[in-house]
């Protein structure tokens, strides 16, 4: 998918709170070293194995990273959103990619120089700080993650998932949660299988804790569901 007009990369890095605290020429020293990739739904943005040259941030769109296995299953590694960067610590490690990312819809991304942000680094602590606090961000989920799928079964997988996603703005009973993608991915994503996923879902329906409708999941009664994440 191609943009039919440029964007203006300097005024996107200066609302990316990564880039806060810089000043205007800094951040168009930054914007020379970043290029716009706009992404229909299913592109690939790169392959597992592919090297790495520096880190992307999702301006609008929803990015998969996954992998495949030589029987051709996939399991979703993490689902990224708006605002949300990926590949910061293989830039680093200076290691080629170790998952694949695709396009989940129609995206525009920002493809950020590993060398314009070494030399920003370089004179920048600040910047060193927020990179390190959000590379810790990532691993603290990634273990939180490992301990769900190790210690919890799928229907507590499920149950705090829709916990965390239900929207800070919403409080008390009748939330709602609409799920950022399609069951089969977030059912991956929960190493659980879509057919697992589903009838969980179902499980819970019956119980009288979430109204499923679509993408949907209308939840009554959030402390009666929360009390199945135990």
């Amino acid at each position: 998918m191609q943009g039919s007009h440029p964007i203006n990369i300097e005024a996107l890095l200066s609302h990316v709170p990564l880039f806060n605290g810089l000043a205007p020429q800094e951040i168009a020293k930054v914007a020379r070293g970043t290029r716009e990739i706009h992404a229909s739904k299913g592109d690939i943005l790169f392959h597992k194995g592919d090297p790495c040259s520096g880190f992307h941030l999702v301006v609008y769109g929803q990015i998969k990273l996954g992998f495949t296995s030589p029987q051709g299953s996939e399991k979703v590694v993490e689902i990224i959103g708006q605002g949300a960067s990926f590949g910061e610590a293989i830039m680093f490690m200076d290691k080629p990619y170790v998952v694949f990312a695709q396009a989940l819809t129609d995206s525009l991304l920002l493809h950020i120089s590993k060398s314009v942000i070494f030399d920003e680094l370089e004179r920048d602590p600040t910047l060193c700080r927020k990179m390190i606090a959000g590379m810790a961000m990532r691993l603290h989920q990634l273990m939180t993650d490992v301990e769900s799928y190790s210690l919890h079964s799928g229907k507590q997988r499920i149950v705090g998932y829709l916990i965390r996603e239900v929207p800070t703005t919403e409080h008390g009973k009748n939330l709602t949660v609409t799920l950022p993608t399609n069951k089969g991915i977030i059912a991956s994503r929960l190493n659980l299988t879509q057919e697992h996923f589903s009838r969980i879902l179902h499980e819970l329906t019956e119980l009288g804790l979430i109204v499923v409708e679509g993408r949907k999941i209308h939840i009554p009664d959030i402390d009666r569901l929360r009390a199945h994440d135990r």
